[in-house]
Order: C-alpha cells, then structure tokens, then sequence
C-alpha cells in the first residue's frame, strides 16, 4: 500500500483540489464508507455533530483504514481539542469562529510543535498510524499538519488578512451559513446569498494573495464544484445524514407501490 503519511497536506501541496466528506452521525463506521466511495479526505464534526472523543480517536483509524486522510472539526473555542485530535492521527484540524488575530495564535499554539507553537509532545495514536518514530513525526508535523481557520462572522472578515498572515494557520475555511446569520444580522439563513456570495470572493482572494489556502462548506456537489473553479481548493461536500437521506429516499421513490 502507498505511504499515507500526511496524504492530505501531499494533495493541497501539488496544487491538488481536496474533497471532504462530513461526518456527523458519530459513526466511525460510515465514515469510513464515504472514505472507501472515493473522497480523499473525510471531516470528523466534534462542533456539531455527535462525535465524542471515543468515537473520533475510532473515526480517524477507520477513515485511515479506509485510505483517506481524517480531518477533526473541533469544538467552539476548545483549543486543547485540536492537540488532542492531532495525537489521536488527525492530519487537519478545523477550528470554528476564529474571529481575531488571538483566536488564531491560539490555535496555532494548540496545534503546531514549537517554534510555531506550543503543542505537547505525546502522538501515541498518530504514531501507530504513521509507523513512525516519534522524532520523524515531530520533525514534519508541523509542515504536515493543516490548521483550518473557520471564518464565519463580520469581525473576522475584517480581520481576514491578519489570521491570514498568523504564523501557523495554513488555510481559512468559510462556513457559509453562520456567514449568512452574520451578515443578515440574523434575519436570514442562505449560504448562497449575495452577500455571502461576496464574502466568499473576498475570502478566496485574500488567501490566494497569501500564499494560504481556501476552503469551504458546500451542501452539494454542484457548489464545490463552483467554488473550486474560484480557487477554493479544500471542499467539504454535504454530509452523512445527506447521504443516508438522498440514498433514502431514491430507493423508496423507486419502490413500485
């Protein structure tokens, strides 16, 4: 089998265009279905989602099982998760509503060795993974492990091009639909609005500008496809309840009754 030591870090790096699966349910099991049909990474959702800590450190074996890279999105503001996650085999991390230059710094810290940041040493899980020696893994971690900046709110629009420029953030990652709350000062929630819309070419350019790179939610197929031909090259398409609802509800259409 291939070495997938840090495969989705290898992609973004050739200039590749990343397709994530998103992962809800808290089952390592499907995650590692949508894995195995094809998507080169798969999203792991602590924020949201009903994945524990027990169920992520099964969720990122099985997606690596599976020949994908597993990618955590993290609780709101809980910074230790990232180092944990990472420890765990986590080639990604998301964080959501970094806001300012020290929510950014603060992941970073989380979630890069020094000198970048301020990550404890201890990947147990990641090294059996990897097969790696715990000094190899150390010595590329911080170059191979991706830090996904989620920018969702109007201050952190304002502060794009300073989270962008923080040492250690490797992309920002648009969450549309808290965007469009933002924006509409709640009256709205329409990731495709025009306002998001134009948030979403704002953030592509400041990244691209950055050397750094985009990324973004998308609910189908049709939007990453979209987004990827303005750049965005880290894509998460719809979800596993998606998934199993879609597959759902076109057997039962097709059932004759």
């Amino acid at each position: 089998m291939p070495n997938q030591n840090f495969s989705l870090a290898r992609r973004l790096r050739a200039g590749e265009t990343v397709h994530t699966g998103w992962c809800g349910l808290g089952l390592p099991l499907v995650a590692e279905l949508i894995g195995r049909a094809g998507f080169p990474a798969v999203t792991l959702d602590q924020q949201h989602g009903l994945y524990t800590m027990e169920s992520t450190a099964a969720g990122i074996a099985a997606v690596r099982m599976a020949g994908a890279a597993p990618v955590v999105r993290v609780p709101l503001g809980d910074f230790a998760v990232a180092s944990r996650v990472l420890d765990f085999g986590a080639e990604g991390v998301i964080a959501p509503m970094i806001n300012t230059v020290e929510d950014a710094r603060a992941f970073a810290a989380a979630a890069k060795y020094p000198p970048l940041g301020e990550r404890s040493s201890g990947p147990l899980r990641a090294l059996m993974l990897n097969g790696m020696e715990l000094g190899d893994y150390v010595a590329q971690a911080n170059d191979h492990v991706v830090t996904l900046a989620m920018i969702e709110t109007r201050k952190a629009l304002s502060n794009l091009a300073a989270i962008l420029a923080t040492p250690g953030i490797d992309a920002v990652f648009v969450g549309p639909s808290d965007l469009s709350l933002a924006l509409s000062d709640g009256k709205t929630l329409d990731p495709h609005s025009r306002e998001v819309d134009a948030a979403v070419d704002e953030i592509g350019k400041a990244a691209a500008k950055a050397g750094k790179i985009a990324g973004a939610y998308t609910a189908t197929a049709e939007r990453a496809n979209e987004l990827a031909a303005r750049g965005f090259r880290f894509l998460a398409v719809a979800s596993d309840t998606a998934f199993v609802r879609a597959g759902t509800a076109a057997a039962w259409k097709a059932l004759k009754r």
